[in-house]
This record gives structure tokens, sequence and C-alpha cells, in this order.
């Protein structure tokens, strides 16, 4: 186990609290969640794929991230009723 690993789990670590963020609080507080939740998997991606020396892994964090924005935008446009 190297580095790379060990902080791939550290923040894998920090999804608890977005998870816990987005079933217990109103709907705006939850896309935020939901947004920083996707930043850290795009992350913990990365690591992993430092850690285990895949280059594949690389190409999905980066088309993880760039659906997450968008993704986040969608549900901010058809949450807008309730936001």
């Amino acid at each position: 186990m190297n580095v790379w690993l060990i902080a791939a789990g550290a923040l894998l670590i920090g999804l608890i609290p977005c998870g816990i963020v987005i079933v217990r609080r109103p709907v705006l507080e939850a896309l935020i969640a939901l947004e920083l939740a996707s930043v850290l998997n795009t992350l913990v991606l990365l690591l992993l794929a430092e850690g285990f020396h895949r280059g594949p892994f690389f190409d999905l964090a980066l088309v993880l991230a760039l659906l997450s924005l968008a993704g986040g935008l969608v549900f901010a446009r058809l949450l807008e009723r309730w936001i």
C-alpha cells in the first residue's frame, strides 16, 4: 500500500458527511453536497489511478468531472421550483 491509496481512502471517508447531508437536509444543501461528493469521487479516481499505475482511471476521472458538472446543472434546472 502506498501513499496514493492511503490518500484515496481518506477522501472516501469524506463522502460519509456528504451522504448524511444529502439524505437529511433541504434540497439546496443536498445539491451542494452532491456536487462536493462528485468532486471527491473525481479526486479519489485520480489518486487510485496514480496508486495502481493504471492509465484508464485518469480518463474515467476526466469523464466523471465533466458529467458531474453537467449533471449538477441539470439537477439545479429541474429543482429550481423548490429552491
